[in-house]
């Protein structure tokens, strides 16, 4: 199995986990995620999500509302992604625009409910494809819905210490 962007099958510091490792527990402070309570409504002046009742969510903007910006317009500013998906092989590439359909349309479900969940970049090599995102959770659903249509060989790796996943498939 080829490796477009230089890591090896599992890169340093991070461990394999099996799919039905559930939910991954974070054993680590996120600086992306924020120190204290926020106060309630904030509004994202970067994306125009409204924190209200806990949560990031797809609200009206709300008339007098503090502004911060959230979590995934922040990792998206510094270019420092939670989720690593790399495609690749001669049925991926055969079926790349199916494929990529599929993952779009997984982020807009994801994203339509949970604000902070979005695709940061997408960099297609002749031989692969290397998606980024904003959340661990988002990398590892796109991750199955591809495994899930088409099967082939899908891997996760984690890094506890950096709360980063890394998903690889290939067919």
């Amino acid at each position: 199995m080829s490796h477009s962007k230089g890591y090896s099958k599992i890169p340093l510091g991070y461990h394999t986990i099996t799919r039905h490792d559930g939910i991954f527990q974070e054993k680590v402070h996120d600086a992306y995620k924020a120190r204290g309570k926020l106060h309630e409504p904030t509004l994202c002046p970067e994306c125009n999500a409204v924190f209200h009742q806990g949560r990031w969510q797809w609200l009206p903007a709300p008339a007098n509302a503090h502004q911060q910006i959230c979590p995934a317009c922040h990792r998206i500013h510094d270019h420092y992604p939670a989720g690593f998906l790399t495609l690749e092989g001669p049925f991926f590439l055969a079926r790349r625009d199916e494929i990529m359909h599929l993952v779009h349309n997984e982020e807009k479900h994801e994203r339509a409910e949970h604000p902070l969940k979005r695709i940061m970049e997408i960099e297609e090599e002749p031989d692969s494809t290397l998606i980024t995102t904003t959340d661990i959770h988002l990398v590892r659903g796109m991750g199955e819905a591809i495994h899930h249509s088409f099967q082939g060989e899908l891997e996760f790796h984690y890094n506890p210490e950096e709360n980063l996943l890394r998903v690889h498939w290939s067919r």
